[in-house]
């Protein structure tokens, strides 16, 4: 599962993108930036963003 957590892009935010590639990532975090902080990501935003996509163990309760 590929990750972005907001705070790792500068914002005071607990948001968590998760999805299966860079793109929806991406997508999801431009989404989120215009409707919760108001910012348009640019381009270069996106690229810098690219970089702190995390491959994260996607975790499964046992329960």
């Amino acid at each position: 599962m590929k990750t972005l957590h907001c705070r790792d892009v500068g914002f005071d935010c607990p948001g968590v993108i998760q999805a299966n590639t860079d793109d929806e990532v991406l997508m999801q975090a431009a989404q989120h930036a215009k409707e919760v902080h108001g910012v348009a990501v640019s381009p270069e935003m996106a690229e810098q963003m690219k970089k702190l996509i995390k491959e994260e163990a996607f975790e499964v309760s046992e329960d």
